[in-house]
């Protein structure tokens, strides 16, 4: 691919704000030329690619703004495949303002939100979903959603996909050319080979689509929800995963009246843990609230935490739960708490009849919380294997189902033994849905909408 020098611009690449250092970055056609104008040093337009030099930055009377440290990349070695200047400087507000003035007398402009790793893409360094890797890279908050993005970056599912993709194109293609021999009953597009193919793609399309819902939960958080009947202690289980007095604890029933959320970091994962009120038939109006908003947070709930007084509980009401836990099809752990209330052999009594699914704990001591915290990231790793790769945009996932979608259609269609014409339409639906994945395919306004979502300076 031709790189294409584009006009050049620049932008804050570090975060606003006062700090010891700052980086300025200057990508584009003469970005080193127009750079050299207001710097004093090494001349840069003979400096080789990725070497650092030392000099200062200075305005048209040839006053000193800053001393800087200028860092040369030159076309086709850089982020954006462009000629690239870094300038560090130092971190105050009106040197960087200067810095920038002066860039812009030199014919430089501004950047737009994610303008640099959109030069990237259309340079060809990445495709579309690598170049949305980088937004998700920059906003991990997590070992997990970093090393999602960092997957996803790297390559991810996309090259695997785009080469299935081509070779879809290649049967396409065959498909579309019997069309033009249509009177004479000729194929070229070997139907068994072409089902062979469509298979293929479906046994990677598939796990892809079934990690999103981990991936998704990965990427926000996973919401936990904690559960159970009033004065199970599920404020005081909280408060003990937290640390700190994030709900109130009292012995009176049906004190929590709405949803109390925090976020808790468990092994490199963001967990969203949420605290509900006591589910039993609602006393008043607001208690029925807040009854009704737990069951709408279950709903929601990637892993419920089922928390009951193992002294006031009998095993059939928790073998009733359970029951109705299956049936949300949810990944659940029950906790049977208040453990202090009972002896050793009712505790092996509890566990015998609920093996790995109950762990016994004392929420006002701690006791046994890491075994359940053990637990909780477990919910996750099983579901999401170490070192593959799990989809967590929304927009992937959207085009990977469709194009799934399409490729039943295909497979049905040779099933049914139905006409060139309706094959090739369902096999240019897949391959539209794939291109727009990957960014083979794309509009102004997809890509606007993309990197309209990334910081200035990325």
């Amino acid at each position: 691919m031709d790189i294409l020098q584009q006009e050049p611009i620049a932008a804050l690449a570090t975060a606003p704000g006062i700090g010891a250092i700052a980086v300025i970055r200057v990508s584009g056609d003469n970005a080193i030329a127009l750079t050299s104008r207001i710097f004093r040093g090494k001349d840069l337009n003979q400096q080789a690619s990725h070497t650092v030099h030392f000099g200062t930055i200075r305005d048209q009377q040839n006053a000193i703004i800053d001393e800087v440290l200028v860092t040369i990349f030159r076309s086709p070695s850089s982020f954006t495949k462009e000629d690239v200047v870094e300038i560090s400087c130092h971190g105050s507000e009106y040197v960087i303002r200067q810095i920038l003035r002066l860039l812009l007398k030199e014919g430089v402009r501004m950047a737009q939100p994610g303008e640099f790793t959109q030069r990237a893409f259309l340079n060809g360094q990445f495709d579309l979903v690598q170049a949305e890797a980088v937004a998700d890279l920059i906003a991990a908050d997590s070992e997990a959603t970093h090393r999602a993005a960092l997957t996803q970056l790297r390559g991810g599912f996309s090259k695997q996909l785009k080469a299935l993709r081509q070779q879809l194109i290649e049967f396409a293609a065959l498909i579309e050319l019997e069309l033009d021999f249509g009177e004479e009953d000729v194929e070229f597009a070997q139907r068994d080979d072409l089902r062979k193919l469509v298979l293929a793609i479906q046994r990677v399309l598939r796990p892809l689509i079934d990690s999103f819902s981990v991936g998704n939960a990965i990427k926000n958080g996973v919401a936990t929800v904690i559960a159970g009947k009033p004065n199970a202690g599920k404020s005081t289980l909280l408060n003990a995963l937290l640390n700190e007095e994030k709900a109130i604890v009292s012995d009176i029933p049906g004190t929590t009246r709405d949803v109390i959320e925090d976020e808790l970091f468990l092994d490199g994962i963001r967990f969203r843990l949420i605290d509900t009120a006591g589910l039993r038939e609602a006393t008043d109006t607001i208690e029925a609230i807040g009854v009704e908003r737990t069951r709408q947070q279950l709903d929601k709930a990637a892993i419920i935490v089922y928390l009951f007084d193992a002294a006031e509980t009998t095993l059939a009401e928790i073998a009733e739960i359970e029951a109705e836990l299956k049936n949300r099809a949810v990944p659940y752990l029950l906790v049977a708490n208040k453990m202090d209330k009972l002896a050793d052999t009712e505790i092996s009594q509890w566990r015998d009849s609920f093996g790995p699914e109950l762990v016994p704990i004392q929420a006002n001591t701690g006791k046994n919380l890491d075994e359940m915290a053990q637990r909780l990231v477990g919910f996750v790793k099983t579901n999401a294997i170490p070192g593959s790769t799990v989809v967590t945009n929304l927009r992937h996932y959207e085009h990977l189902t469709q194009t799934d979608a399409a490729l039943l259609r295909v497979l049905d269609g040779l099933d049914a033994g139905t006409t060139q014409d309706w094959i090739a339409i369902e096999l240019r639906d897949a391959l539209h849905h794939l291109g727009e994945l990957t960014g083979e395919i794309t509009t102004d306004d997809l890509l606007a909408t993309i990197f309209s979502k990334f910081c200035i300076g990325k």
